[in-house]
């Protein structure tokens, strides 16, 4: 009996170690050792603006992911981040999750180069609305093209990505700077999937 005993605690206890390394390398990039995942929230979600379920990465406001000089609005000397970042896979198509018009790179709001190369905008004259895309790969629309909801815009990439292959996606006022942007959650339609 006391052996039993043993024996299942041991199996236990193996058990045990042999998760935990497992659960730190989920938060972490399995190429560079390095942490991805600044929020606690582990659900994916689908969302128009992109295929399939992903997780976040960072969200929108104060965080310590590492990337952000200190804010004053935030605790700890953590910095601001002014969208929401989702983990996926390069190559992941990127939709328009609502309709309007490509905007011109160098019109009031223009990015600059942390958004990579080839970010775009997005504006909804009927909300107001500029929807940022940061960090695609292969973009399908240009400077002035009608967007519609569902329509392929872009693929993901890790284009000026310290973290790896995600989309970024920022919501700011038409025309406005990333300083200016709001929370992206009431446009993004996220849909929390629900794991067996």
């Amino acid at each position: 009996m006391i052996h039993r005993l043993l024996r299942g605690l041991a199996a236990l206890l193996l058990a045990t170690v042999t998760l935990v390394p497992a659960a730190t390398a989920a938060e972490n990039d399995r190429t560079t050792g390095e942490r991805i995942f600044w929020v606690k929230d582990k659900h994916h979600y689908r969302s128009p603006w992109y295929a399939g379920p992903h997780r976040k990465m960072i969200a929108f406001g104060c965080t310590a992911a590492p990337y952000y000089d200190p804010d004053p609005r935030c605790r700890r000397d953590h910095g601001y981040h002014h969208g929401l970042d989702v983990r996926m896979a390069c190559g992941t198509r990127l939709f328009a999750g609502f309709g309007g018009t490509v905007v011109d790179p160098d019109s009031a709001g223009a990015l600059g180069p942390a958004y990579g190369s080839r970010a775009f905008r997005i504006r909804n004259p009927r909300l107001g609305m500029d929807a940022v895309i940061g960090h695609p790969g292969r973009v399908f629309v240009s400077p002035g093209d009608r967007v519609r909801p569902g329509d392929l815009i872009a693929h993901a990439s890790d284009d000026a990505a310290p973290d790896g292959c995600h989309l970024h996606i920022e919501i700011r006022p038409a025309g406005g700077s990333y300083t200016d942007a709001v929370r992206p959650y009431p446009y993004l339609d996220l849909r929390r999937v629900r794991r067996s």
